[in-house]
């Protein structure tokens, strides 16, 4: 009986010894990850918005804002809005649009320099609770004291996303027209005070899956 067991057992190492070694299978080594220039032509490209579009849109906005007297030539400092939930995406294509309005924000901070104030309304429950502390005394004032209320907003940056694709029924070549547009609105009168266009046209024999 031990027999029978110790050459079933050795049968079954051999068998699977022979087809790890006999098993032809292509270990082809893939491309390597590497880090790319977010304002340059990546390795996967679409027809859609990507990163150097991103790039390209953001800071002809910002250059073009920051020479418009109404926004950043007023004394006071003019509070402005720039939020995701502002913007609209009528497109065919999945995007994050707080790619968008993120990095426009963080710029115009920068370039701004005090000449614009900016509102943050994702941060309202945070901060109602804080002032509600405050004036219960749990906590102290902090450095800036107290204010009647959060800051309001004079301006407020709305946008849409847009686009038209057509496809080669033959070649299955596919080119698409996007477009995004900007506008700066008073909330007090109701008025744009800016407005800002982004178009570009791509094509290409085939599109990437935008996630």
């Amino acid at each position: 009986m031990r027999t029978l067991k110790f050459r079933s057992l050795f049968v079954a190492s051999a068998v699977l010894l022979a087809g790890c070694q006999s098993g032809n299978v292509a270990n082809a080594p893939g491309t390597p990850t590497a880090y790319k220039d977010p304002g340059t032509r990546g390795l996967v490209t679409g027809v859609g918005i990507e990163s150097q579009d991103i790039i390209t849109m953001t800071d002809k906005m910002m250059r073009d804002m920051m020479t418009t007297p109404g926004l950043v030539g007023r004394a006071p400092a003019p509070q402005v809005l720039i939020d995701a939930t502002l913007f609209e995406n009528q497109s065919s294509q999945r995007i994050n649009k707080r790619l968008i309005t993120t990095r426009l924000r963080g710029g115009l901070q920068r370039a701004a320099k005090g000449r614009m104030v900016f509102v943050s309304r994702r941060a309202l429950d945070a901060i109602l609770k804080e002032r509600k502390l405050k004036r219960r005394g749990k906590v102290d004032v902090g450095t800036t004291g107290f204010t009647r209320a959060v800051a309001g907003v004079d301006y407020q940056l709305r946008g849409e996303i847009m686009d038209q694709t057509k496809q080669d029924p033959n070649t299955g070549a596919i080119e698409r027209y996007n477009m995004i547009n900007f506008e700066m609105l008073d909330m007090e009168r109701g008025t744009i005070i800016w407005s800002g266009l982004y178009e570009f046209v791509k094509a290409g024999q085939n599109d990437a899956i935008y996630r």
